[in-house]
């Protein structure tokens, strides 16, 4: 239970999830946020009177507590930690779209200002793997680059989409912190330094992560769903019609065990049990909350929960005394006690009113009467079938899920909840009066090839029946069931293709095959041919038994990666070599580094002739005033005019810049995006010797030298 100690009142709004805490003179706590106009202020209540220097920070007039660092770009993120071995105290880093800042603000001076060309969405400092020196982490462009405090470029690899958090743990229980990435493709990554050492997909953009303790994180998603993992195993999630903005981990009861803090749109501030969900605390604020953060801000030995909301509200708390506990907690139980038992008490009165009815028309030989009370054949059962379906003029190809009974029973109603299948999670089938029957058909249309639990629920009785029995049943649909055995003949055959060796038998190949595929019958061979029911290409998967030679022929490089992964995983594949060429892939790959090229060499023009108007301005302004101040009206109009005809053609080249950027983001997002593909068609150290030679080629500017990578996995030939 958490006791609200102070109410602070900042005159600056606060940009959401960029909140941070920092002792920045190693001493006394500050609290650092992002705010409008690309402003940073750190609020000192511990040291009022002292001036600052005037280099970036300034004193705000509003309030002789808050300093005010101007960035002068919009702030993406920001953080605050030890980076250096020699600093006095804590560095703040601020990271924009183009650049990262780390800022020693009691010594007010930069300690290194880096170009960042794909971004910085997120931020993290510490220690990572077997990097001596802590790392500021930013994460981007579908890119992962670590800073030291020099400022030198110590990590970099490639994720699968834009990054969109970040987080330090040591999830493999090793004593080494690996990176935790949460992307807009919907998964959360996990990086032992470069190596990906574990995928978890889930079914939104993943907006906030947080360590809990040990291998255990808390998570959150852009749909509203916020839950708790312990390594790859979800402890709980729930889902809120409000967005939560912030998330961490703090122990509020005083057991030794974090609980996770929320920090939702709507203002509301939660905390939950990291075992179970359950709800311990919650308050409210009149707005959305910024962010949550912790520090001793009262400098009382005590460590305090600081929440903020976008108007600049801040609230610390501190867990209850012992005595203020127990009137809480008695308080607090009492409730749930109440409400638990007035649950308890609606049911038993349902159930007891059931058995009523029943007893009434409990009369022998009344059969009918049984089919109204619910009364089904001891033998009926539910029965699952998954097929898959071909496009038909009235229909796009899909799943169908078949659900029957074996006699005369009806299904009244089915509701099936399924992660990332349907909206909501959850779908409900509900046949009119007129069409029950003991059959329903429910089409899926899985997005992403992961594999997916589908949780069935079907309510089962009689033509007349007024009550019905649920039954309950689970099955999972394989990750590649969106692919069809019957190929079409004159359908073109792939271009692409990976080729790699494995050491194991074709029964094993089979084996995988039947697991991961939608197959009814199952298959003996590793060779195979299948449809794709998204996009209609041929994939065909053939072996050498000699040799072990497995040969996958698609045109879809994301398909083909996927299929690696997962057959190296069954198979326990730590390290796969593979040999590969996707010619209409690479093909449009060497268009968009053209572009890259070209767009680079348009945005130094236009910065250069910017830069040319910005002086021509100058000197027509000093001009225009020295005219006003002599009295030549004539001149004066004439210089303002131009002024005026340079400052819209300044503008009209900013466009014109601003969209150049764009496109160019769009192309490094392309390429970052194609060296994670084919890091994706090795498995081990292949993998990561191909993303770093593939990046160490871009860096180079040899793309001759990068497809051969791409296609052998080495440079050499």
């Amino acid at each position: 239970m958490l006791v609200p100690i102070f109410t602070l009142k900042l005159n600056h709004k606060i940009n959401p999830r960029m909140v941070t805490m920092g002792k920045f003179d190693g001493i006394h706590p500050c609290l650092t946020a992002a705010t409008q106009a690309g402003k940073v202020f750190i609020h000192n209540p511990h040291t009022r009177g002292q001036r600052q220097a005037a280099h970036r920070l300034s004193q705000s007039a509003q309030d002789s507590d808050i300093s005010l660092l101007n960035i002068n770009q919009a702030v993406s993120c920001l953080t605050a930690g030890t980076l250096g071995p020699n600093t006095t105290g804590d560095t703040l880093l601020v990271g924009t779209q183009t650049n990262l800042l780390a800022y020693d603000v009691h010594d007010n001076a930069d300690i290194f200002y880096r170009e960042v060309t794909d971004g910085a969405n997120a931020i993290v400092l510490g220690k990572l793997g077997n990097i001596e020196s802590p790392l500021a982490i930013i994460g981007g462009n579908c890119a992962l680059q670590g800073f030291d405090y020099e400022g030198n470029d110590q990590f970099w690899t490639v994720t699968g989409d834009n990054v969109r958090s970040l987080v330090l743990c040591d999830f493999t229980s090793d004593g080494k912190n690996e990176l935790l990435v949460g992307s807009e493709d919907f998964d959360i990554r996990v990086f032992k330094e470069d190596e990906l050492v574990s995928e978890i997909a889930e079914n939104e953009t993943v907006t906030s992560l947080c360590h809990m303790h040990g291998s255990r994180f808390g998570y959150a998603l852009a749909n509203g769903t916020v839950g708790v993992y312990d390594r790859t195993a979800r402890y709980w999630r729930i889902k809120s019609k409000n967005h939560a903005m912030s998330i961490h981990a703090f122990d509020l009861n005083a057991d030794g065990v974090v609980e996770l803090i929320t920090g939702w749109s709507n203002g509301k501030i939660d905390a939950r049990s990291d075992r179970t969900g359950e709800v311990i605390f919650k308050d409210n604020f009149s707005s959305s909350v910024a962010g949550v953060v912790e520090g001793d801000y009262r400098m009382d030995g005590q460590i305090q929960l600081i929440c903020t909301s976008v108007e600049g509200e801040v609230r610390g708390y501190l867990p209850a005394s012992k005595e203020m506990k127990g009137n809480l907690m008695d308080s607090s139980v009492e409730q749930d006690l109440i409400r638990e038992l007035s649950q308890r008490r609606q049911n038993l009165l349902l159930e007891l009113r059931n058995y009523e009815e029943n007893a009434k028309q409990a009369v022998p030989g009344a059969s009918e009467r049984d089919t109204q009370m619910g009364v089904i054949p001891a033998n009926t059962q539910l029965q699952t079938v998954l097929s898959v379906r071909a496009a038909t003029e009235s229909q796009r190809s899909h799943i169908e899920l078949s659900i029957s009974t074996p006699n005369e029973t009806i299904i009244r109603a089915v509701l099936i909840f399924a992660e990332g299948i349907f909206e909501g999670e959850s779908h409900v089938v509900h046949p009119s009066a007129q069409n029950l029957c003991g059959s329903i058909c429910v089409p899926i249309i899985p997005p992403k090839d992961i594999p997916v639990d589908l949780h069935i629920k079907a309510f089962v009785g009689g033509k007349s029946s007024s009550q019905f029995h649920v039954f309950e049943i689970t099955r999972q649909l394989p990750r590649f069931s969106m692919y069809d055995l019957n190929v079409e003949p004159e359908a073109p055959q792939p271009t692409g293709k990976v080729t790699f060796t494995i050491n194991d038998r074709p029964q094993r190949v089979v084996m995988w095959l039947n697991q991961n595929f939608l197959l009814l019958e199952g298959i003996d061979t590793p060779d195979v041919t299948f449809t794709s029911l998204r996009g209609g290409g041929l994939l065909t998967i053939s072996m050498l038994s000699t040799s072990g030679e497995i040969t996958l022929n698609t045109d879809d490089i994301d398909l083909a990666g996927d299929l690696v992964q997962s057959l190296a995983s069954f198979l326990a594949i730590e390290d796969l070599q593979a040999e590969a060429d996707f010619p209409t892939y690479f093909g449009e790959l060497r268009t968009t580094l053209t572009e890259v090229d070209d767009y680079h060499s348009v945005h130094q023009k236009l910065t250069a002739a910017i830069a040319d108007h910005s002086n021509h301005i100058r000197n027509m302004l000093v001009q225009a005033e020295d005219a006003r101040l002599m009295g030549d009206i004539r001149n004066m109009k004439k210089r303002y005019i131009e002024l005026y005809d340079l400052n819209r053609d300044l503008i009209n080249e900013y466009k014109i810049r601003s969209n150049n950027h764009n496109a160019l983001l769009a192309c490094l997002k392309s390429v970052n995006q194609a060296i994670q593909r084919a890091g994706r068609l090795r498995v081990g150290k292949p993998k990561n010797q191909v993303i770093t030679a593939c990046r160490d080629a871009i860096k180079n500017n040899n793309v001759n030298v990068l497809f051969k990578i791409m296609k052998a996995g080495t440079a050499s030939s």
